[in-house]
């Protein structure tokens, strides 16, 4: 702390910074793209296991959506226009969407 002849004191602000927003990135479920090319996308784009793309796909077959991660806007936006335009070039439904968590 500095001090002065008039024994002012000051004191360093403290700043507040908050982590960024994280953003879930989800798949949604549709009754055309085959189980086996969205657990490839669960691989190839979210670099799991294939035991844990078979359950977030199940997921997504049940429950009509499942959460592949969760990541930064940037990388989260990244992730969606990857998996969307994959599975267009497969010609495949997929929906990829992300939302702030």
């Amino acid at each position: 702390m500095a001090q002065f002849k008039d024994d002012t004191v000051l004191e360093a602000a403290k700043s507040k910074l908050k982590p960024p927003p994280m953003f879930k990135v989800m798949l949604l479920n549709d009754d055309y793209t085959p189980m086996e090319f969205v657990v490839l996308v669960l691989q190839k784009f979210f670099a799991m296991t294939r035991e844990r793309a078979t359950q977030v796909m199940l997921k997504v077959h049940r429950d009509g959506i499942g959460v592949c991660g969760v990541y930064p806007k940037d990388i989260a936006a990244t992730k969606v226009q990857q998996v969307s335009a994959y599975a267009r070039r497969h010609q495949h439904p997929l929906q990829c969407v992300m939302e702030e968590t």
